[in-house]
């Protein structure tokens, strides 16, 4: 199986006239402070695309880099007992999205997936996420993202108490 990169995101972009830009970075940034800091922005305008299957279907959730994903909450949204949900695998994600782990976009996969942009996303001015490669970040307003993605939200971080 071939693996995607920021080649085929750049193709995706122009073929469906997405208006975000591919940032290719000096280095690979492990660490959403290390983006943030090599970019210049909050932390919080780092985004992460996490794979999840949902009784066994893909399921793409989108959430701020910093933010941990309440599973309680996303299965209580789906309707599905807690148990029924997992992450997916390094190779689950190359397999479902063309992919590897730390370039996933929210957007032009292998597959077209089902996406839930957690709330606190739409609140950034601009966003940066997986830019299909490891040393890549796409950059790119919320609303464009929930343009192409679709306008399924919901509040799935966990909330500092």
């Amino acid at each position: 199986m071939t693996k995607m990169t920021a080649v085929d995101l750049q193709q995706y972009l122009h073929e469906q006239q997405i208006a975000a830009q591919i940032i290719h970075l000096p280095s690979t940034t492990l660490t959403v402070p290390e983006a943030a800091d090599v970019l210049g922005v909050s932390p919080d305008q780092i985004i992460k695309s996490v794979l999840f299957l949902a009784e066994g279907e893909p399921l793409l959730v989108i959430s701020c880099g910093v933010a941990r994903i309440a599973w309680k909450q996303l299965a209580d949204w789906l309707g599905i007992s807690r148990r029924r949900l997992k992450t997916g695998t390094a190779d689950q994600v190359l397999a479902i999205t063309g992919y590897v782990v730390g370039s996933v976009p929210p957007f032009g996969h292998r597959h077209p997936l089902r996406t839930v942009v957690e709330t606190a996303v739409l609140d950034q001015p601009i966003i940066y996420g997986g830019g299909g490669d490891v040393n890549a970040l796409l950059r790119l307003t919320p609303g464009e993202l929930q343009r192409v993605v679709g306008e399924e939200t919901a509040v799935l971080a966990e909330r500092a108490s």
